[in-house]
């Protein structure tokens, strides 16, 4: 038997992200089932105006806003405070990512929230947390992956630092915080008591070189950009693009001699342990690089796998968006669109037997501003339409400036 409803089902969150680790971790909690608010200010919040364009709808946005609600107001007026403070009464989750500070000094610090309702689980995401060394310091995503050494263990020696081309460290933090608040709703069915929690962009930096740090913290050594343990162990040219063997583990090796056709090289001292592949990682390099320069990819790709050598492409954005993988997983999905007619979002990355993952569609700005603050909140219509007149709340959008 198979519920339609996801696993957060029951549970509502306030979004009141910006850009992306704060409301990619709302939106994964929209996926598991949640019903997300995003409260996003007047004219929407500016990520729905950032490129790259699909038929004048933001692929930035909906990546990060897909099945949420919009209500759209002006948090400096007090009106609208009071229908937050309401809003915060009924709710389960609240998550932001202002500077440090700033939603205290918007008067929703994590000691009022708890005031108001004491079951809330409040989510505080930043650069560099809610206390440290560089509390007050702004920043983005390459921050994590330069101040945790990830740009300069990335590429070969001599290179320039090198950042991820896609930003790794908002979807990890995001991740982290979608994880604490499941362990934080999990606690408050024990404890019955809300929490605040504190992630962070550089925090997740240091999460993925937490190795070669442990390494230098203890040992002193520091890692070689561009160098392995063991051979083989890279992407390697073909005919038509590129390939990506990993088999440095000892048990893989003679699987390896197979396909280059080297069976002789099992015994040759050379090779026999990781260690002394590492030193003669070169050799076999050389002979990767002879065999796959014959081969397409394609063809490189089956002739390792027959071998039991772990093989994948190399893909462009083109290829992998082409390749069938993420469409019938349904990690990539196609919904409805306001503005695209339709577009491809994240989708499911968990695949319940029970309690299938939620995707829903982009809402308009403002789109839910009667639902919530009507039906969830109980305002009048008289009330809504004054709240209208006065600028605390808006359904008004800039989409007619983009030229995407």
């Amino acid at each position: 038997m198979t519920d339609s409803k996801g696993p957060l089902h029951g549970t509502r969150v306030i979004d009141l992200g910006r850009h992306q680790a704060g409301p990619r971790s709302a939106q994964v909690l929209a996926r598991l089932g949640a019903e997300v608010i995003k409260i996003e200010r007047i004219g929407g919040e500016e990520t729905r105006y950032h490129a790259p364009w699909v038929r004048k709808q933001s692929a930035y946005w909906v990546q990060y806003n897909s099945g949420k609600k919009s209500v759209s107001m002006d948090l400096r007026k007090e009106e609208a405070k009071t229908a937050l403070r309401r809003l915060i009464k009924v709710s389960d989750v609240l998550v932001q990512n202002f500077r440090p500070g700033t939603i205290e000094e918007m008067g929703f610090g994590y000691d009022v929230l708890k005031t108001l309702n004491p079951r809330i689980i409040m989510v505080n995401v930043s650069a560099y947390g809610q206390f440290g060394p560089y509390r007050d310091q702004i920043g983005y995503d390459p921050i994590g992956q330069t101040m945790s050494g990830i740009a300069m263990v990335t590429g070969e020696e001599g290179m320039p630092p090198i950042r991820a081309g896609v930003p790794i460290i908002d979807r990890t933090t995001a991740l982290h915080s979608a994880i604490g608040t499941l362990a934080a709703l999990h606690e408050r069915n024990i404890s019955g008591h809300g929490q605040s929690i504190d992630v962070c962009l550089a925090d997740s930096g240091y999460s993925l070189t937490e190795i070669p740090i442990t390494a230098y913290h203890g040992a002193g050594t520091s890692p070689q950009r561009g160098i392995s343990d063991s051979a083989p162990s890279g992407m390697y040219p073909c005919k038509d693009g590129w390939v990506l063997i990993a088999a440095g583990d000892q048990h893989h090796w003679h699987r390896v001699c197979a396909a280059l056709g080297k069976p002789e090289w099992q015994s040759d001292p050379r090779f026999t342990t990781r260690r002394e592949r590492s030193k003669h990682a070169e050799a076999v390099n050389e002979a990767m690089r002879e065999l796959m320069a014959t081969m397409t990819m394609k063809d490189a790709i089956a002739h390792f796998t027959r071998h039991d050598v772990v093989a994948a492409p190399v893909n462009t954005i083109p290829q992998a968006a082409q390749d069938p993988h993420p469409w019938e997983r349904r990690a990539l999905v196609e919904v409805p669109d306001f503005l695209a007619g339709t577009i491809a979002v994240s989708g499911d990355f968990w695949h319940f037997s029970r309690t299938p993952a939620v995707v829903g569609s982009t809402p308009k700005v403002g789109e839910h501003n009667e639902e919530i603050l009507g039906g969830l909140l109980g305002y009048s219509q008289d009330e809504i339409a004054k709240l209208y007149a006065n600028g605390v709340i808006s359904n008004s959008h800039h989409y007619d400036t983009l030229s995407g």
